[in-house]
């Protein structure tokens, strides 16, 4: 048995249990579908096991542990390429926000389908003029006796396709309430009348967005999260993960793609450069920054604002270590169409989402440095 109190003992026995179990996904096959198929896959044999249940409460279905055990297994799991960071993170933006906010016997019957597997959820927050703006968003819930009854669009949402539920922020009060007490949060089923999810085409060809359109969608009031006017605090609580503990799968995929690299660059004889050591000092530098992240949160503080510093460094290495490789395998990126262009295109997006680097840059001038407003 595992000691969940020993961090260093716990990855040495989850790397023991890794190597003993064939987890590898299916070779030739790197379609989004496949993603989705090998997720659910790896996350049922894990929790089966015992380790996705570690690091979460027990009141959840967890076995409780400190946080920093989530890392852990994200980190081993991603970094061998048992799981792809995309889907594998919204575990950790979307589960610490059921424990928070749900009812305890609502959160107690759903966590558990997420972290086996048996279930995929999507977040619901930008829209169409409401991206970096998320407090202007116009998406609609009216009360109707004890439900509510849901109109608005979505866009940019990730693996909605696949989603068998959404935590969806919508806007409640009336015209003389302030943007921030007049949003609400509430746990959708996906399969409800009235609910349209259509895929959307992006350039690195991996149609992982989506736009939900909710028509009269109706929404029982026990499935709200939270109170209502509470939803700003929802996102305010939720976004920080989503730009920092997420980030560690995230990281560790990054660097088993620049180990390949370094084998793609020998291969082709050349010599390793100063280039590939600016990349590896961006990711180095965003390793240690997310490490003093897990740890802060392993300790109980709060993240916060702090984890804008995160998305920044983020954005900055994964941009470099695809810049880099456009730079040393040349014609790569434009010419061929494998893993390297699809992740380059990918990469662009990186000062994009969970926050564009300008709004992340502001919120550290004001919020961190106390600069005032821009």
């Amino acid at each position: 048995m595992t000691d969940p109190n020993d961090p260093a003992a716990f990855r040495a026995d989850l790397r023991t249990w890794l190597d003993e179990h064939d987890l590898a996904p299916a070779p030739d096959d790197d379609s989004l579908e496949a993603h989705q198929t090998q997720h659910r896959r790896v996350l049922r044999a894990l929790y089966d096991a015992g380790w996705m249940r570690y690091g979460w409460p027990e009141s959840a279905g967890g076995l409780g542990g400190p946080d920093l055990l989530r890392a852990i297994v994200g980190e081993e799991v991603v970094g061998r390429g048992l799981d792809h960071p995309g889907p594998y993170s919204m575990l950790d933006v979307l589960t610490p926000t059921m424990i928070d906010f749900a009812r305890p016997e609502l959160a107690a019957e759903m966590v558990p389908r997420l972290l086996s597997g048996e279930e995929t959820w999507c977040q619901g927050f930008s829209e169409p003029g409401s991206g970096s703006d998320l407090a202007s968003l116009t998406t609609r819930a009216v009360q109707r006796g004890d439900e509510w009854v849901v109109n608005g669009q979505k866009v940019w949402t990730s693996y909605a396709q696949f989603a068998k539920r959404c935590i969806l922020l919508t806007r409640t009060g009336d015209a003389d309430t302030p943007n921030h007490e007049a949003i609400t949060a509430f746990f959708v089923d996906l399969d409800s009348p009235g609910v349209t999810v259509r895929p959307l085409r992006t350039m690195h060809g991996v149609d992982e967005f989506c736009e939900v359109y909710f028509d009269d969608v109706v929404v029982p009031a026990d499935r709200m999260l939270g109170a209502p006017g509470q939803g700003w605090q929802v996102a305010m609580d939720l976004l920080p993960y989503e730009r920092s503990t997420c980030f560690w799968q995230r990281i560790a995929y990054l660097y088993a793609r620049f180990d390949a690299l370094i084998g793609e660059v020998k291969g082709q004889g050349q010599v390793v450069d100063a280039d590939m050591g600016e990349a590896y000092l961006a990711l180095h530098t965003l390793r240690c920054r997310s490490r003093a992240t897990q740890h802060r949160l392993g300790d109980g503080e709060k993240l916060g604002a702090d984890t804008s510093i995160d998305k920044v460094l983020l954005a900055g290495a994964e941009q470099r270590l695809f810049d880099t490789a456009r730079d040393l395998m040349p014609g790569r990126i434009e010419l061929d169409d494998d893993e390297w262009r699809t992740e380059y295109l990918y990469s662009r997006a990186s000062t994009i989402y969970g926050g564009t680097a300008e709004v992340q840059r502001n919120i550290i001038a004001r919020r961190l440095l106390d600069l005032g407003r821009e």
